[in-house]
């Protein structure tokens, strides 16, 4: 369902040039599951970028249900495909009601039904009627994120692409979004890539997953090597040690500071 081949985003701020991603090489199979994984900078959002078409490739192919996508892409493209962002406040607009911004997508791609598939999405993410004409603000965290996951599958895509969909929640909250985000995956079939520095969240919902470090995946494996202590770049094993709990020394590794 995705093919991503030697992706490049580069991006120029002044006369100086970045190279956010470099050789981004995956594949995710109908249906599955694809984590990446990587520090802050490390590039992940960027590759979850060019694929949604929210920021140009500088080279590499990036194919979406066999087909190749261009940086212009058509409504029909563009419907294949859709994004939760990380912060469920900031990707809402303050001064509209839910129901406007769920019917929003649907009415620019001229769907029918828009009220039915409003209920509808709504239900499916765990709201009642009485959330539909409340503002952004008049939710919990938790309540707008699913909001946010509603408006991304009011066009029935069969690609979600989660950019730290639980980063911003509290603890307790993270694990009911993870657990409707599987539930979702498994009853419409979705092909989903998140984006994650946390790797159990990771591991909660991908079956593969990729790290990610200035730019260059490094190394891709699936989860059940992760738990085993299977990896096999030593950026990953940090990261595994990392996770685990404060550790002085595997601070000093990641961080190179001297013994």
């Amino acid at each position: 369902m995705i093919e991503v081949e030697e992706l490049a985003v580069t991006f120029w701020v002044g006369r100086t040039r970045i190279a956010a991603v470099r050789r981004a090489d995956f594949k995710v199979a109908a249906g599955d599951a694809f984590g990446i994984v990587g520090e802050s900078g490390s590039g992940k959002t960027t590759v979850l970028r060019a694929i949604a078409g929210l920021i140009p490739a500088s080279g590499g192919e990036i194919r979406l249900a066999g087909t190749r996508v261009e940086a212009h892409r058509s409504r029909q493209h563009r419907r294949l495909v859709q994004m939760v962002f990380q912060d469920p406040y900031g990707s809402l607009h303050p001064r509209h009601i839910v129901d406007s911004i769920l019917a929003e997508p649907a009415e620019i791609h001229g769907l029918d039904a828009i009220d039915r598939r409003v209920e509808r999405a709504l239900a499916e993410v765990g709201l009642g009627p009485e959330h539909r004409f409340r503002y952004p603000h008049q939710l919990s965290g938790g309540q707008r994120q699913r909001v946010a996951i509603a408006r991304a599958l009011i066009l029935e895509p069969p690609i979600l692409l989660l950019d730290e969909p639980t980063s911003a929640l509290d603890v307790s909250v993270q694990a009911e979004i993870l657990n409707l985000l599987n539930r979702l995956r498994e009853e419409h079939g979705l092909t989903i890539v998140l984006v994650s520095h946390d790797l159990a969240v990771v591991a909660n919902l991908c079956r593969r997953l990729a790290v990610m470090r200035q730019g260059e995946m490094l190394e891709t494996l699936d989860t059940e090597q992760l738990r085993q202590d299977g990896p096999t770049h030593p950026y990953t094993r940090q990261l595994v040690r990392a996770s685990e709990g404060y550790d002085r020394a595997a601070l000093d590794e990641i961080l190179g500071a001297p013994q």
